[in-house]
């Protein structure tokens, strides 16, 4: 039997984990990815659900628990840093947490032989046929394969590409700014975290390199990502004057920072995330964003879910496939996309007056009787399915 080719194009948690998968189950893999390096650092992600048997399968459960960001919990702090309110234990911050770019370094140093990785180099073109699909890269490269994953993020170029007029893209008016800074004798092991008026949250996380990660959240309807550094560091010092606590620390921070990342926040919504031998995964298909949550452990399993569908199809159609694909995930992702209208004016009340009913809100929803409603809202990538089981095609370690 001849081998199939997929060429998977993002090398972060969902194009690693396809590419993990479909090597696993007898395909070759080339990745091509447009950063010239593996991207590390990034910020925290957790492992939830489903996902946790998708990483048990990887055998990677130990290697992600050694990660461990060490925060041990979440607590709601006031101006002065003092706590008001403690979250329960595996709530906002779950078992197996992890940056992005760890988790994503842990995929990559365990995939199977035979995988090729090339950086800086994306797709610049594509051509479908009815058996097979001709991916040109920016340098010239040209790959004829069985199956093209696009697994570029949020902003996916090729996805726009080929899947045009069927991108919905829903900004929610929510921007967040992630950096690296120092570690000071004054942070612990807690995700701190700070809401105040105008529409502004203060974050400080810690993590397991000797630094703390930080993140400055606020509703905001220009998108940032479409400015320089200077320009938008200039506008967020601006957007959060006079907040208090770490805001100042912290902007100090981004500004000597070679870790910041700016967001506005945006879900991507399709009717359909596969045609003919193309589909798309992660955030490149349904971008749940922090707000929805669980985009890491979505991301893992598409890998999963995708390699075990299209292992029992033949070098034929892949749709069969590449439909199971579609239907086995799109509860997941329904699950955490449905945002409901109050949650952004909860989350960052603009007046002295929503404050205080979010702070009465807080306190209210950790008592017993409404402990579950809290539980809820942590609870993603959750199925009563069991995983598609896969169908070896080929051997490959």
């Amino acid at each position: 039997m001849t081998t199939r080719h997929a060429v998977v194009s993002g090398a972060s948690i969902a194009g690693l984990s396809a590419a993990f998968w479909l090597r696993r189950t007898g395909w070759e893999v080339t990745v091509l990815e447009r950063a010239t390096a593996f991207r590390d650092g990034g910020q925290n992600v957790d492992v939830r659900g489903v996902g946790r048997e998708v990483l048990a399968r990887m055998g990677l459960t130990d290697a992600v628990k050694a990660q461990n960001t060490t925060e041990t919990g979440t607590v709601f702090v006031d101006a002065s840093g003092e706590v008001r309110v403690e979250l329960p234990s595996d709530g906002a911050t779950a078992e197996l947490e992890i940056l992005r770019g760890d988790l994503a370094g842990t995929i990559l140093r365990q995939l199977p032989e035979g995988v090729e990785i090339g950086y800086g180099d994306p797709i610049a073109s594509v051509r479908e046929e009815a058996d097979a699909v001709t991916v040109t890269t920016s340098a010239g490269r040209v790959l004829r394969a069985d199956l093209l994953v696009v697994a570029e993020g949020v902003r996916s170029t090729t996805r726009d590409l080929l899947f045009e007029g069927q991108v919905d893209r829903r900004a929610l008016g929510i921007t967040m700014v992630f950096g690296t800074i120092p570690r000071t004798t004054g942070d612990d092991s807690r995700w701190r975290w700070y809401t105040t008026v105008g529409g502004r949250q203060v974050h400080l996380r810690p993590d397991h390199h000797g630094t703390t990660r930080a993140i400055l959240a606020c509703t905001e309807a220009e998108d940032p990502t479409r400015l320089d550094r200077a320009e938008a560091l200039t506008r967020l010092r601006d957007r959060f004057s006079g907040v208090g606590w770490e805001a100042p620390r912290i902007l100090d921070g981004f500004d000597a920072s070679d870790d910041v990342y700016f967001d506005h926040l945006t879900q991507i919504r399709m009717p359909v995330w596969h045609r003919g031998r193309v589909c798309l995964a992660g955030d490149a298909a349904w971008c749940v964003t922090p707000m929805g949550g669980g985009g890491a452990s979505l991301a893992l399993v598409s890998g999963y879910v995708l390699a075990a569908c299209l292992s029992g199809t033949g070098s034929g159609s892949l749709s069969p496939g590449l439909t199971a694909y579609e239907n086995w995930m799109r509860p997941l992702v329904d699950d955490v996309q449905g945002l409901p209208r109050w949650i952004k004016p909860f989350a960052f009340p603009r007046t002295r007056f929503g404050l205080t009913l979010r702070r009465a809100a807080d306190k209210a929803l950790m008592t017993p009787a409404l402990a579950p409603l809290m539980a809820r809202f942590t609870r993603v990538a959750e199925t009563d399915r069991a995983l598609p089981s896969i169908t070896a095609t080929g051997t490959a370690r």
